[in-house]
């Protein structure tokens, strides 16, 4: 007798308590400051798989940077807004929609930065533009080339922009450059590329570096994924563009000739100072030096009506809310006739899938451009386990013809108002990476969107419902598990 209770029994009771202690914790624990299918996804984690779960969750179980980091942020959204009082708030003379101004006004709560008049910009949609578009800039600059990208490599179709970079340098040019350490640390490129800017003399840092040994350590996912350059403070780039080769410099991408398409916004005007405050952020981050004085001078409105109203929009861990979330919730829910969307990573959590579904049944034509193919596995198929309540929604889905992954972040809503940017439409970019987005107001500048939309749907195919209830059993399991396993944040 009582060798069974020691032998069974016991052992059983002991697996229980342990599994009852481990929901007690994870129910006191996950739920804080999470939405509950993330926090249930931690706690069917912990419980179901203690020893992996919890370490997961001691690793990447806080979804905000260290306290230090959030006050850097507070500093400087207080610095930004005290230069930005003596900037007016949007005017009128853009005949700019109504409910225009109080996302403007949301933007500004949450990030400091203000909408502001008199910008032009254009848009680069292929590779070869956008590169020599910026090594152009740079050797033009007379004063500071500031560059802040999510991935930096020195490879032969990168190498004119390390030249230039040598170049301003050389002829006294003050060159900063931050580059995401995990962000870039797999690619060969990424070793050059430090070489060389230690070599030129660029003043270089790493973002978010992960090296404890140093005593530099954070959550290693949460990432700044901002893609951005400032030239004398006067020419500013923005977009999804890293620098590296189109094709990632993967041996397996070359084989299957894939090549990843961005989309880059050359923008002057005062919002070009808005670009240079959030590089300024992020180097006082990382370096606890403030460096210029151009932090958002106060300027006045213009009043000609062929210029742009224009906004930066911040967001990422370093702040208390989801921004970026915000701010394109706010718009589904403003526009009356079109929403254009183009992510290279879908994966909406419930209050955007909602602001989607909702436009769509009210009437507004929605699209969503996506890629015939993904570069992550389980992110593409978390993506597709939405695709059947959008299509019957009315949602038209168009998928980017292989081997292009298209990588661009933008929407346009009805006729004139557009954000162009860095950030997908995924719980990574909400929460976990600090993004950037640029929100901007103006016929002109919507149209030349819409002509890029038109590009992608020539080169897309539209997902029917019918054809997409067709795919196998096999997939549909396999996007609903990859779904579940994107509520762990």
């Amino acid at each position: 007798m009582l060798d069974w209770f020691f032998n069974g029994a016991l052992p059983t009771a002991a697996f229980v308590t342990i599994e009852v202690v481990l929901l007690i914790v994870a129910l006191a624990v996950a739920p804080r400051n999470r939405r509950p299918s993330s926090a249930l996804a931690w706690i069917i984690l912990i419980v179901v798989l203690p020893l992996i779960g919890l370490v997961l969750f001691a690793l990447i179980g806080s979804p905000k940077l260290p306290k230090a980091r959030r006050n850097k942020q507070r500093t400087m959204n207080g610095r930004i807004e005290e230069r930005a009082r003596t900037i007016e708030h949007v005017t009128d003379t853009h005949g700019s929609p109504p409910w225009l101004a109080p996302i403007a006004r949301l933007n500004r709560e949450m990030g400091a930065l203000p909408l502001v008049d008199g910008n032009s910009a254009r848009l680069l949609t292929h590779f070869d533009e956008q590169l020599a578009a910026l090594v152009e800039a740079i050797d033009a600059a007379q004063r500071t080339v500031h560059v802040e990208f999510y991935i930096l490599a020195l490879d032969d179709t990168t190498r004119p922009f390390f030249a230039a970079l040598e170049h301003a340098v050389a002829r006294g040019v003050t060159v900063r450059l931050l580059v995401d350490h995990l962000g870039s640390l797999k690619y060969p490129g990424f070793r050059r590329a430090r070489k060389a800017l230690t070599r030129i003399g660029v003043d270089w840092r790493l973002m978010l570096p992960v090296q404890p040994l140093r005593g530099r350590y954070q959550r290693p996912d949460l990432r700044n994924h901002r893609k951005l350059m400032v030239v004398d403070g006067r020419i500013g780039f923005v977009g999804s563009l890293n620098i590296i080769d189109p094709g990632y410099e993967v041996a397996g991408n070359r084989r299957r000739h894939l090549r990843w398409r961005d989309l880059l916004a050359r923008v002057e005007g005062p919002v070009v100072q808005e670009v240079e405050a959030l590089f300024v952020t992020d180097w006082f981050s990382e370096t606890d030096q403030i460096p210029g004085p151009r932090t958002l001078d106060a300027v006045a409105d213009d009043d000609d009506p062929t210029t742009l109203l224009a906004q930066i929009a911040p967001s990422g861990p370093a702040f208390e809310s989801e921004n970026n979330l915000a701010l394109f919730n706010s718009l589904l829910y403003a526009a009356e006739r079109r929403i254009s969307i183009t992510s290279p990573y879908f994966v909406p959590d419930e209050s955007l899938l909602g602001a989607i579904l909702t436009a769509a049944r009210r009437g507004v034509a929605v699209e969503l451009f996506v890629g015939e193919i993904g570069d992550q596995f389980f992110v593409f198929h978390a993506q597709h386990s939405y695709y059947d309540e959008l299509l019957q929604a009315g949602v038209r889905i168009f998928e980017y013809a292989a081997p292009t992954i298209l990588h661009a972040k933008h929407i346009s809503i009805d006729d004139s108002v557009s954000v162009v940017g860095s950030s997908n439409m995924d719980i990574r970019s909400f929460q976990l990476d600090l993004e950037l987005m640029m929100l901007i107001s103006g016929r002109s500048f919507t149209d030349d969107l819409k002509a890029v939309e038109d590009e992608y749907r020539s080169n897309s195919t539209e997902l029917t419902l019918e054809r997409w209830r067709r795919r196998g059993p096999f997939h549909g399991f396999v996007d609903g598990v990859a779904r579940l396993t994107s509520a762990v944040q």
